[in-house]
C-alpha cells in the first residue's frame, strides 16, 4: 500500500511539474496587445507596427496595436499601468513617458519606476535643427547670430510642449544664452506644414517625420542633435562636430510591461524583441523611416533610463516648462 501511494504521489507531482512547464512554454497562448500612446499614422505607430509584425511571426500569435493618444502619453501609460501583468499587454515607452513627464507634471497618474518593467530599447529618432530654405540661414552660425541680434523675435516650431524636440532646443538655448520663441503644435505634421509654408522659419524635427520634406528640398537641415552625422544625411553635420560639444539629444523608444509581469515572460519578450530588431525586414523598414534600431536587453534599458533621469528633469525645472 505504501509503495502504491508513493507511486501515485510521484505521478501526481510529475503531472503538476509537466503542467507548469507546459504553461510557461506556452506563452504566448493568445494575442498580445501593444499600446502606443500616439495616434495611428505617425512614427511611433509605424515603429510598433513594423516590430509587431515581426514579433507576431516569431511568437506565433497576433500582436494587436492599440493606439491611445493624448495627454503627453499619459493616457496610454495610465492604461498600461492598470493592466494585468500577464505578458499580454506591452507598451511603447519613450523618454517623455519615462523621464520628462516626471517633471512636466506636478502629479502623474502613474509612477514610471514603480509601474513599468523594462523589456529593452527599440530605436532612436534622431533630431534635426531645420529651417525653411528661404529663411536666410545658411548654417547654424548664421542662425545663432541672427537670434542674438533679434532676441525674442525668431520663432521655432516643435510637435508639442515637453517633447524631445522642444527640450533639445531648450538645451541649445540654455547653452548659448539664446532668446527664441517656442510655438508648440499638436504633432509634427502641422509644425512641418507651417515651416515649409514659411509661417515660421525654424523647427526641431525628428528624421522619421521630416525626411520626406528634407529629401524634397522643402526643409533644410542645418545640424543634427546626435553625437555624429546620420547615414541617411551624410552631408549634415552634428552640433558636436560644429563645436557645440555639450549638446546631444535624441527621441528614444523602448518597450515596457506592467511591473507585475513574471520575470521569465519579460526575459522571453526581451530576447524576441532583440531578435526582431536585428532582422533585415525591420532594419530595412527603419532605414526608410529614418530611425535607428537600438536593440538592448532590459538591464541596459534600465541603465539608460536612469542616466536620462539625472539630467532632463533638472533642465525642465530650470527652464520652467510645465504641462499642468
Amino acid at each position: 500500500m505504501h509503495t502504491r501511494r508513493s507511486i501515485l504521489l510521484s505521478t501526481a507531482l510529475m503531472a503538476c511539474g509537466s503542467h507548469g512547464t507546459a504553461s510557461a512554454d506556452a506563452y504566448p497562448s493568445k494575442p498580445i496587445r501593444w499600446v502606443v500612446a500616439y495616434a495611428a499614422g505617425g512614427g511611433s505607430d509605424a515603429l510598433a507596427r513594423t516590430v509587431g509584425t515581426q514579433l507576431a511571426a516569431q511568437l506565433g500569435q497576433s500582436v494587436l496595436i492599440d493606439n491611445k493618444p493624448g495627454g503627453a502619453t499619459v493616457i496610454g501609460a495610465e492604461n498600461v499601468a492598470k493592466s494585468p501583468g500577464d505578458g499580454y499587454t506591452i507598451f511603447t515607452a519613450d523618454n517623455g513617458t519615462l523621464v520628462f513627464n516626471t517633471a512636466l507634471f506636478k502629479k502623474l497618474s502613474y509612477e514610471p519606476q514603480k509601474d513599468f518593467a523594462p523589456v529593452g530599447m527599440m530605436a532612436r529618432f534622431p533630431l534635426l535643427l531645420a529651417v525653411n530654405p528661404n529663411a536666410g540661414y545658411a548654417d547654424v552660425k548664421a542662425l545663432l547670430e541672427a537670434a542674438r541680434a533679434n532676441p525674442g523675435k525668431i520663432n521655432f516650431a516643435t510637435p508639442g510642449v515637453g517633447s524631445p524636440h522642444h527640450l533639445a532646443m531648450e538645451m541649445l538655448k540654455a547653452r548659448n544664452k539664446l532668446d527664441l520663441a517656442h510655438i508648440a503644435y499638436r504633432g509634427a505634421a502641422p509644425a512641418i506644414q507651417d515651416v515649409v509654408g514659411g509661417q515660421l522659419p525654424l523647427m526641431v524635427v525628428d528624421s522619421a517625420a521630416g525626411m520626406q520634406m528634407i529629401k524634397a528640398g522643402k526643409l533644410k537641415p542645418l545640424a543634427t542633435f546626435s553625437r555624429s552625422r546620420l547615414s541617411a544625411l551624410p552631408d549634415v553635420p552634428s552640433l558636436m562636430e560644429l563645436g557645440y560639444t555639450d549638446i546631444e539629444a535624441v527621441a528614444w523608444q523602448g518597450l515596457v510591461v506592467p511591473m507585475a509581469t513574471p520575470k521569465e515572460t519579460v526575459a522571453r519578450l526581451s530576447a524576441e524583441l532583440q531578435r526582431a530588431l536585428q532582422t533585415e525586414a525591420v532594419r530595412s523598414q527603419f532605414a526608410v523611416m529614418g530611425i535607428e534600431p537600438t536593440p538592448t536587453d532590459a538591464a541596459s534599458m534600465q541603465k539608460h533610463w536612469a542616466q536620462e533621469s539625472q539630467y532632463w528633469p533638472r533642465l525642465i525645472r530650470e527652464r520652467n516648462i510645465s504641462l499642468d
